[in-house]
């Protein structure tokens, strides 16, 4: 049987190969839920490939390739983040201050590079089952766009779900791989505190308001320590404050927002509450209001042990009995995690770091993953999909 990486070679390089495309979004990123133009290029090639292609309400698409239900599903990021590219690449963005800094470029090409080899193998007769590519729109944001794909029915009649994500702390031709939560769960935290305001000579009658924020800001994430238990990796970090203009004046309002994290599903139910509690208990003696908005964002990614040996045996098998290592749990998001509320599934760590090289971080402008990692992430995509045990045979398969 030919093998995978010969498969792989005609859509790999020239003006019309994946790492081509992959260049194209990355010159054109789109924000969550803009991903109009990336949307369109995707679909255009999935269709001119022999796809059937369904756009979402808004942005994002799935692909069928083959018939049949259940099918196995391959799923990609299509948006990019709102930060300006530093990388100097040829290929660099040209939208001010929106970079595709977290990898999404490349999960798109690699899951379209699937998608077009599997295409061939269906042309041919030689597709085993059923595959559905799904292109989601609005990874970066909370809620994301994961809820809306599968509102829109899009994983109702798969049987298992498989998906990658860019590790730059990994080296080009290797995998990372983890049974159990891989991710952990994150949500936004926002305290707003209002008071009278006043002169700052006399804090007592105006309710001395960014005395109190400075509480909430330092010690809520200290009393959440001691009221969870500390295995569950609950950690608030607060990323932007603002309080007042003048030094002389007490402001009448002020806020701090930040990121919730957790490592377990239980603690992260619970923990919203427990923030309110606190936030009240911990403003109470300084004659201020408090509010908590508390945007649920994703559970921890929980890697179904079944389909972490699919992918384990396929990266071995496909790239070498040394491509996976271990992975540690990782206190980042990812709306993954609500595919695998509904079917089976896992997430592998694509590494993308030139060996030897620079290590670059995630979600910053200068990241500039190696571009051999397209074609490893492609073979073990199709290695999976192929795998006679990717299906899994779930029963929490919706007749839907």
């Amino acid at each position: 049987m030919t093998s995978l990486a010969a498969l792989l070679a005609p859509h790999l390089d020239g003006p019309g190969g994946i790492t081509a495309l992959r260049r194209d979004l990355h010159a054109h990123p789109e924000r969550s839920r803009e991903e109009h133009r990336t949307t369109s290029l995707v679909a255009e090639r999935m269709a001119a490939a022999g796809l059937r292609v369904r756009l979402l309400p808004g942005t994002g698409l799935i692909a069928d390739v083959g018939e049949g239900v259940p099918r196995v599903g391959l799923r990609a990021d299509l948006d990019a983040l709102a930060l300006p590219e530093t990388t100097g690449l040829p290929y660099a963005s040209t939208v001010p201050g929106v970079a595709h800094a977290c990898g999404h470029d490349i999960h798109t090409a690699c899951v379209a590079g699937a998608g077009l080899v599997l295409a061939d193998l269906h042309r041919a007769g030689r597709l085993p089952r059923p595959v559905r590519l799904v292109f989601q729109p609005a990874e970066e944001v909370m809620p994301g766009g994961a809820i809306d794909v599968v509102q829109a029915g899009a994983v109702d009649d798969l049987s298992a779900i498989y998906g990658l994500h860019c590790d730059p702390g990994t080296e080009v031709g290797r995998v990372g791989l983890k049974a159990g939560p891989i991710t952990s769960a994150s949500d936004t935290v926002r305290v707003r505190i209002t008071g009278t305001g006043g002169h700052t000579s006399r804090p007592h009658l105006a309710g001395d308001l960014v005395f109190a924020l400075g509480q909430v800001v330092t010690q809520l994430p200290a009393v959440l320590s001691r009221r969870v238990d500390p295995r569950s990796g609950l950690n608030l970090t607060w990323g932007a404050v603002r309080a007042g203009e003048a030094p002389n004046a007490v402001p009448s309002e002020g806020w701090a927002a930040g990121t919730l994290r957790c490592m377990e599903s239980d603690a992260w139910r619970h923990a919203g509450e427990l923030v309110e509690d606190v936030v009240a208990d911990l403003v109470r003696p300084y004659a201020v209001q408090a509010e908590v908005t508390l945007v649920r964002g994703v559970p921890p990614v929980d890697n179904e042990v079944r389909a972490t040996a699919v992918l384990d045996g396929a990266a071995r098998a496909e790239l070498g009995p040394h491509a996976v290592e271990p992975t540690r749990q990782s206190l980042g998001g990812e709306d993954f995690a609500w595919y695998l509320q509904r079917v089976p599934g896992a997430m592998a760590r694509l590494g993308t770091r030139t060996p030897g090289g620079h290590v670059y971080d995630l979600h910053r402008g200068d990241y500039v993953p190696d571009e051999r990692c397209i074609p490893v992430g492609v073979r073990l995509l199709l290695a999976t999909a192929l795998s006679p045990d990717a299906a899994l045979d779930d029963p929490r398969v919706s007749d839907a």
